[in-house]
């Protein structure tokens, strides 16, 4: 999913119609003090990533001068939070609290349901885990007819807020259902939504997530990459996505697995489908050797989107092999896959003589394919270290493993002995 910073998500929640502080985002601490003294009142210094807990972490903080202000920025930008460097902090207008709640809308994948779901606490401001059963209404909403104000008046009754406030309530999750159902979200939280002092409901938080399969939609957002990653995009993930990006027939992605480009025993993983993908990290993990990276090339793909993903994972710096790993009958075109590695490893492997490939390819198209492979690779320079395997190997994690430790130690050796040449 790509994910949203709670500064752009608001600023979209805002032309949705549903309040938010006033403020806006910093990335140095002589912008966060000019921010404060522009708004004039106590603010929040909140770190932007991609990851919650902040508050928990010290990336929260409320000061009351524009001079707190900056030193709180100073403090935040720039520390690490799950793995996420702070590069931006969002100063907003401290609100004066009466009440906080917890509204989200999710998919509910759930047999009986597959709709979108509302979830509403009376409980806001704390991990919704951590909210007692009793105390979360559910409400699915239909696709098709979408959330009425009477449904939402119906949960907000069973929550207990009080009639007065109903109205109010309502307004502000049939604006956030229009939102979800506008900007194509996957989950769109607000959390808390604030009860203020002078009785007016403001976002203070805001987590949006946009289906990937709907950003080409929404050019306005300039989302860079629509997935979700544990760490800052790397320009390998960038890379990876462009492909993804211009080109939908089929899967075809690769992103970063924490590749060091130092450390030996990285292996340029080239998995086809998801199942297969774990069977191949099986394979790997039982010989000590190590993804540099995660890749798929599933649903059929054309030969062009294999090449280009065959071509980014062989590319990699210093890796100790390439490990194509078809743990599985496909029943696509293997043929696609032949034809994308063979011009892929034509042009890498006289860079890169003797690199350990073990390719393993196997299902619709497979003696084609296996043929295509040998012909294809039968002449080429540093083709030394190339090993071919089909369906008597669709599940033997432990031979192609072994195999391909094999040929790596060969490689290492080999390239130790022409460095102590030098």
């Amino acid at each position: 999913m790509a994910k949203l910073l709670e500064y752009q998500g608001k600023e979209w929640l805002r032309k949705a119609g549903i309040p938010v502080p006033v403020g806006r985002a910093a990335s140095s601490p002589e912008e966060a003090e000019q921010i404060a003294a522009e708004l004039g009142k106590p603010v929040a210094v909140k770190a932007q990533v991609q990851a919650g807990g902040r508050g928990k972490s010290g990336a929260v903080k409320l000061v009351d001068t524009p001079a707190e202000a900056r030193a709180a920025a100073a403090s935040i930008l720039g520390t690490i939070i799950k793995g996420y460097p702070v590069r931006k902090v969002l100063v907003e207008e401290k609100l004066n609290i009466a009440g906080e709640y917890y509204v989200t809308i999710i998919v509910n994948s759930a047999r009986n349901a597959r709709c979108p779901m509302m979830m509403f606490s009376t409980e806001g401001g704390m991990d919704i885990e951590s909210v007692p059963e009793e105390k979360i209404f559910r409400l699915l909403i239909s696709p098709l007819n979408g959330l009425e104000v009477y449904d939402a008046v119906d949960m907000l009754v069973k929550a207990g807020i009080p009639n007065d406030q109903l109205m109010t309530f309502a307004n502000i999750l049939v604006k956030l259902w229009n939102a979800y159902k506008k900007y194509d979200c996957f989950t769109l939280e607000i959390n808390p939504l604030v009860l203020t002092a002078g009785g007016d409901l403001v976002a203070a938080d805001c987590k949006m997530e946009i289906d990937n399969s709907s950003v080409y939609r929404h050019p306005e957002m300039g989302i860079e990459i629509a997935r979700d990653f544990p760490h800052e995009p790397t320009e390998l993930d960038r890379i990876g996505w462009g492909i993804e990006k211009t080109d939908t027939r089929g899967s075809g992605f690769v992103m970063s697995m924490g590749f060091d480009e130092k450390s030996p025993g990285y292996i340029g993983y080239h998995p086809i489908g998801g199942g297969s993908a774990m069977m191949g990290m099986d394979a790997l993990n039982k010989v000590n050797l190590k993804p540099a990276n995660y890749a798929d090339t599933s649903g059929n793909p054309v030969a062009s989107k294999v090449y280009r993903v065959a071509k980014v994972v062989l590319s990699q710096p210093n890796i100790d092999g390439y490990l194509l790993g078809g743990f599985m009958m496909a029943n696509q075109e293997q043929w696609h896959h032949a034809h994308a590695v063979v011009k892929a490893l034509r042009e890498i492997l006289p860079k890169k003589p003797g690199l350990p490939c073990v390719l393993l390819l196997c299902g619709n198209k497979e003696e084609e394919s296996l043929a295509i492979l040998r012909e294809g690779l039968s002449n080429v320079e540093g083709a030394t270290r190339v090993e071919i395997y089909g369906r008597e190997h669709v599940t033997d994690t432990d031979f192609i493993g072994q195999r391909l430790l094999a040929l790596v130690q060969e490689y290492q050796a080999e390239k130790r002995k022409q460095g102590g040449d030098q």
